[in-house]
């Protein structure tokens, strides 16, 4: 079965360009060219993808971001931006998106993206089978079930915030550089940044910390990376 794409583009010449290549290369592809009208195709389709342009009249690609991930928890999603400034890209990445591309763009460099963020899905899915529980003090992580847990309660994370926590639970007071975290976090055909492990690293901080100015688990090791503590 075809991986289900929405492009969510408002200028009809580019959105009709990314869906033809899209569809050359089989993907499933659905179009829109409102954060409005992406909605309502999303009440009937599922996207494993989306590829959000930021500047749109009425409803911003910021904002409908925000809202697919509440919907959607695990989808991808790729930002599109015309500008190049990293405040673009953090705020892309603070609304829950996996990775943005800068326009204009080459489409088999966007297809290229998607097929890398489709693999890491699809082999963290496979290596979560196996029943797995870590906790350290009041933090609880079910691989198994892809939950995590402070004290009682669940907190919703993407599968990104997942897949790092993962890492960081799983080698406790082990130092990372922001290279190694990608590689393990985000996988080795990443095309990212570093700049990524800072914004997810800061969102995680935010929802599992009491402090997050003052951390208690996801320390900053300075001039070179983090390390998740149990001290």
């Amino acid at each position: 079965m075809n991986e289900k794409v929405l492009v969510v583009e408002d200028e009809a010449s580019i959105r009709s360009f990314t869906v033809i290549n899209l569809s050359i290369s089989n993907f499933d592809v659905k179009e829109s060219s409102s954060g409005e009208e992406a909605l309502k195709i999303c009440e009937n389709y599922t996207p494993e993808v989306a590829i959000l342009d930021i500047m749109m009249p009425g409803m911003d690609g910021y904002k409908l971001c925000e809202l697919l991930r509440e919907k959607f928890p695990d989808i991808a999603i790729i930002m599109l931006t015309a500008k190049s400034q990293d405040m673009d890209k953090i705020l892309g990445l603070n609304t829950g998106a996996d990775d943005y591309m800068i326009k204009p763009f080459n489409p088999m460099e966007l297809i290229s993206r998607i097929r890398a963020i489709l693999r890491r899905i699809k082999r963290s899915s496979e290596n979560n089978m196996c029943s797995d529980l870590i906790q350290c003090k009041n933090l609880l992580l079910d691989i198994n079930s892809q939950k995590f847990f402070k004290g009682s309660k669940e907190l919703p994370l993407t599968q990104r915030e997942f897949s790092l926590i993962k890492v960081f639970m799983k080698n406790i007071d082990k130092a990372f550089n922001r290279d190694e975290l990608l590689n393990l976090a985000w996988g080795e055909d990443f095309l990212g940044d570093y700049k990524t492990v800072d914004v997810h690293v800061r969102r995680l901080r935010e929802k599992i910390e009491e402090d997050s100015s003052n951390p208690e688990f996801i320390k900053t090791i300075w001039g070179y990376g983090y390390r998740f503590s149990k001290s």
